[in-house]
């Protein structure tokens, strides 16, 4: 595709998102300009999908055998406990290799009003903040 022949994208970075319609969706805010790395899907116990049925294994392969040192891998998932699994399964992989994982932050939206924010939402703010 476009996104990956484009030879101005930074080699350093790997965002690595669940589906396709997930990289469109961070193409459309213009923030992002690493590569992308889709794994097909999450895991989920209750759907018996596991490590084997995702490019995990292939993720690891690609930041092991980088030409050019992988700098971060941004965990682009979503804040389900299938996402959160998954970004944990990840994250022992890759810490392994020395290689930096960060998770996008959680929270209070921009423009969201505290008192109308589910206590999930405030606690996971609470927890995160930098």
């Amino acid at each position: 595709c476009g996104i990956c022949k484009d030879v101005k994208r930074y080699d350093t970075q790997i965002c690595v998102v669940a589906h396709v319609s997930d990289v469109w969706a961070i193409e459309r805010t213009g923030a992002f300009k690493g590569r992308y790395h889709v794994l097909g899907g999450l895991l989920s116990a209750l759907d018996g999908i596991g490590p084997e049925d995702l490019r995990i294994h292939k993720l690891v392969e690609r930041v092991e055998a980088a030409t050019v040192p992988v700098d971060e891998v941004i965990l682009a998932l979503s804040a389900t406990v299938d996402g959160q699994s998954t970004a944990h399964y990840i994250s022992d992989h890759l810490s392994a290799l020395g290689a930096k994982v960060t998770h996008l932050a959680h929270g209070v939206p921009v423009g969201g009003e505290l008192d109308y924010l589910d206590d999930g939402t405030i606690t996971t703010a609470l927890r995160s903040r930098a």
